[in-house]
């Protein structure tokens, strides 16, 4: 037990973690508070206890995937809100569970990483999407959306939430009938198919994803929309010198996480050269407050490989290069926490059908994955915005009125 006792007992203030040794010895750490949960885990080996020392969080990532540590009061959810939760980004706290060297080591991987070239991208995102739409299938909303939600209430459904979520992005892209919009990272084609419902505009969507890419097709058939709804299998960079000019309107809702600080630049540049001189780009992103970081070392290994959350400021000092004008930008704060709170749910509700289909370790990577990420959000130094550009001051009306009569009327 020493060898945790240092970390366990400067994190856990409030709320109360009671840790079970390999030899049935057990230690409790924090005292009960409202709010925080009380978890128990036993470990089952040293080697566990010793990958959470060594790496707290891949480590514990590890051993908890490799059942080296079980939860037997509350779940993974609850066990990393508690370490979060007493260590809040909005009040300076950090977990700090890694030292300088950690921290720099984590900076330098993080930017070599995200070095995504045409053929690294495709693997990365093959690595997350193309593992089966059957498994997304189990806990998204109907339309399979693979992005935060947006509440304007709390007590919404999942799917009332991803329907306002498009009808909110799709007001502030200021669509009229016939134009040509691009969706840049369209997942399983859902935004698409229904921004050319709200607003009888032409889009095409493209993706890296093989298993999105057929989905896609199926769904904008099946809607009726295939003649003004097209997918394709393409990178950006390689669009944007085929078609450039083309595109009144882009759209691009959680791709900008994948494309990689290395690649800011050029993604911004490419943009701007798709869009016309009236043209606008509305890029909804996960979003780092604060300054500049590193991905952990879970997320590169197991989740997303070559991904990276921008900070608003280097996200926005890389568009400046490309001259694109930023007109609204919108900070969502908690409504990640919301959406993956519910997925979460969802997931736990099919256990035994994910397990059938990719088993226990990969069950447990998976929630543990999505507890990571709502601790990140509800705790964490995490959101979303939602940024949007136009290439021309005259692009958009004087005042931000018409994004609330348009999405007013969208739903």
């Amino acid at each position: 037990m020493s060898i945790l006792r240092p970390f366990l007992s400067r994190v856990i203030r409030q709320g109360q973690l009671t840790v079970i040794a390999p030899d049935g010895s057990r230690e409790v750490f924090g005292t009960p508070a409202a709010g925080f949960p009380d978890v128990t885990v036993r470990f089952a080996s040293r080697k566990g206890m010793r990958r959470i020392v060594l790496d707290p969080r891949l480590g514990a990532a590890e051993a908890f995937m490799d059942g080296e540590m079980a939860i037997e009061q509350g779940d993974i959810m609850e066990l990393i809100q508690l370490l979060r939760a007493n260590t809040p980004w909005d009040r300076g706290s950090k977990l700090k569970d890694r030292g300088p060297v950690g921290e720099a080591m984590d900076w330098i991987k993080t930017r070599i990483n995200s070095i995504n070239r045409r053929s690294r991208s495709r693997a990365n995102v093959a690595h997350h999407y193309d593992i089966g739409n059957d498994l997304y299938r189990l806990f998204l909303d109907a339309d399979m959306q693979y992005s935060c939600a947006y509440w304007p209430r709390e007590d919404m459904t999942l799917e009332e939430a991803q329907e306002a979520k498009k009808a909110h992005i799709a007001a502030k892209l200021a669509l009229a009938p016939g134009q040509r919009v691009l969706d840049i990272g369209c997942g399983w084609g859902g935004m698409a198919i229904t921004l050319a419902k709200l607003a009888d505009v032409e889009v095409l969507g493209i993706t890296l994803s093989e298993e999105q890419l057929a989905l896609a097709r199926e769904r904008a058939a099946a809607a009726g929309v295939a003649g003004r709804v097209r997918f394709e299998l393409i990178d950006y960079r390689d669009l944007a010198e085929r078609e450039a000019g083309r595109f009144d309107r882009i759209v691009s809702v959680g791709m900008f996480e994948h494309v990689g600080a290395h690649n800011f630049d050029t993604f911004f540049r490419a943009s701007a050269n798709l869009m016309t001189a009236e043209g606008v780009m509305l890029l909804h992103t996960i979003g780092r407050f604060g300054r500049p970081g590193s991905t952990d070392a879970f997320t590169r290994k197991y989740i997303f490989p070559g991904g990276y959350i921008p900070a608003l400021s280097e996200t926005l000092a890389a568009s400046e290069k490309s001259r694109l004008i930023v007109t609204d930008v919108e900070t969502l704060r908690l409504h990640y926490a919301f959406t993956l709170r519910q997925w979460y749910a969802r997931t736990l509700a099919h256990r035994d059908e994910i397990v059938a289909m990719m088993g226990d370790r990969f069950f447990r990577m998976w929630t543990f994955y999505l507890a990571g990420a709502t601790a990140a959000f509800e705790s964490g130094g995490m959101g979303n915005y939602q940024i949007q550009f136009a290439r021309s001051r005259h692009a958009l009306p004087l005042t931000r009125d018409y994004m609330a009569a348009a999405e007013a009327a969208y739903l």
